[in-house]
């Protein structure tokens, strides 16, 4: 088989179960690996987590030359070892109990949540103006797919053979459940600053300001649903409200993919700030870089604090006339017409199940959200080499206020660490807000850096259902000779 088409087939793999459940997409869409991001060896790359890391860094210049992270997951169903070997050729194909297990035992209190993204940072620059301040310019690529909220009971209702005639004539309510997707690309100019540098305490700020341009979005929100199926032909749906938007690049969607992408299509504006504090054991504060390429000090902390508001903006769309709002409530709809028929996209399947229901009124022109989080961080230097990282990310547009957005995951990290000049080795243990555990691993050689935040659960787990990677290339300075003894910035 062509190495192409191998390739393909296992990207297609990757969002299959966003594709098979109404999931949340929960990933940790910055451009991050676990307890690298927040190192002070990350320079550019950490940029996009808190911009005020750029300023006091080790490099006088850091530059990214390419780097993408992608993930894939839900809390719903799981796949076997085998099939990530040998992915399907289409979702059709797949068969239950064999190919992919789902978790209908769960209570149906659970909700149920799906995910997928990918983040592709092109050439990035950091420049180090002095030991006090800094500043930086990244280009990112970004698209993220969210969704779900549905408890197991309504997740099994249209999983299990739908329509089944083993869930006929009971009552199913849908308070909420949402899935949108997002694509657009980001310009981000950013500036850092070291404010106070008493000697044993280092205040530091940053800001970064984004210029958004939207390549293709779309969203959808049921609210209040009930309903009940009588039989395989009949049903019947008491109330609940269906939002959908979707822009001009989704509906006029093109194969390959990447012939959608186009610049400055929609644009926008967005924005990062944060703060980081040091500690300090002794009292030395930042110097300057010698041979105008290495900040010996940057690392001399003992505790550093992080603080960051990420991916605040929005981007605005002009609604494709087939999307509009419907009125669901009907009391005899032949269920077996609300499944996808075989061949057919899904704009022809809106546009059929639309004629069923009533349209309501709603703008013609939507706003998708950036997935706006709160980070905080703490990193504890041990002996210079060896680092403890603490870290979490709450989502601040997860609600169900409103439908047109991208959210992020809220989850919990600690990062074991070992930092050297040219080496690190990095061991994330997560745990999001699903209740999932990961653990992962994450290299840096020099320029390259790769890893997951995965990768070693899902080495001891016979069946997976979520899994990502990190890999990036880029530009740093490398000067040659003896550190000095005792100083951690210069031990490798």
């Amino acid at each position: 088989m062509p190495f192409r088409v191998k390739l393909l087939r296992h990207l297609r793999l990757l969002f299959i179960a966003t594709s098979f459940t109404l999931g949340a997409y929960e990933a940790q869409a910055q451009f991050t690996l676990g307890g690298y991001s927040n190192s002070h060896y990350a320079g550019i790359h950490g940029v996009p987590n808190n911009p005020a890391s750029a300023a006091g860094t080790h490099y006088k210049w850091d530059v990214n030359i390419a780097g993408i992270q992608g993930g894939a997951g839900n809390t719903y169903i799981r796949f076997p070892r085998s099939i990530l070997l040998h992915p399907p050729d289409s979702l059709q194909a797949l068969k239950q109990n064999r190919d992919y297990f789902l978790d209908t035992a769960a209570a149906s209190t659970k909700k149920q949540l799906a995910w997928g993204n990918v983040d592709v940072m092109m050439p990035s620059v950091l420049y180090s103006i002095d030991e006090l301040s800094a500043v930086a310019f990244t280009w990112r690529v970004r698209s993220m797919a969210n969704g779900g909220n549905i408890t197991t009971d309504v997740a099994n209702f249209f999983a299990q053979d739908f329509p089944n005639p083993a869930f006929a004539n009971k009552r199913y309510d849908m308070p909420w459940a949402n899935g949108s997707f997002h694509w657009w690309n980001e310009f981000g100019f950013s500036y850092a600053r070291v404010l106070k540098d008493d000697g044993n305490t280092v205040f530091k700020a940053g800001a970064t300001l984004k210029l958004l341009s939207g390549v293709a979005a779309g969203y959808a929100q049921v609210d209040n649903a009930t309903f009940v199926m009588h039989s395989r032909t009949n049903g019947e749906i008491n109330d609940g409200t269906l939002k959908v938007g979707y822009s001009d690049g989704l509906a006029n969607w093109q194969n390959p993919a990447l012939s959608n992408y186009k610049l400055f299509g929609n644009m926008g504006v967005g924005m990062d700030v944060g703060i980081t504090y040091e500690w300090r054991a002794t009292v030395d504060g930042l110097t300057g870089y010698d041979d105008s390429q290495w900040n010996t000090e940057a690392d001399d902390y003992r505790l550093r604090l992080g603080v960051s508001i990420t991916d605040l903006g929005s981007i605005t769309y002009k609604k494709n006339p087939g999307s509009r709002d419907l009125d669901l409530r009907t009391e005899n709809v032949n269920t077996s017409d609300l499944r996808v028929r075989k061949g057919e996209s899904w704009q022809q399947y809106y546009t059929r199940i639309s004629t069923y229901f009533t349209a309501l009124p709603s703008e013609d022109k939507f706003r998708m959200n950036t997935p706006a989080a709160l980070n905080i961080t703490a990193d504890y230097n041990i002996d210079g080499r060896f680092f403890i990282n603490a870290g979490g990310r709450m989502a601040l547009n997860a609600g169900k206020f409103d439908p047109s957005k991208t959210y992020m995951i809220s989850y919990f990290q600690v990062t074991p660490r070992y930092d050297a000049r040219y080496i690190g080795g990095y061991l994330p243990l997560t745990v999001n807000r699903s209740g999932q555990v990961d653990a992962g691993v994450g290299l840096r050689l020099g320029p390259l850096v790769i890893g997951s935040s995965t990768m070693l659960s899902n080495l001891f787990q016979k069946n997976k259902n979520r899994l990502d990677g990190f890999i990036a290339l880029r530009i740093i300075p490398i000067k040659r000779g003896e550190g000095k003894v005792g100083c951690p910035g210069t031990n490798f």
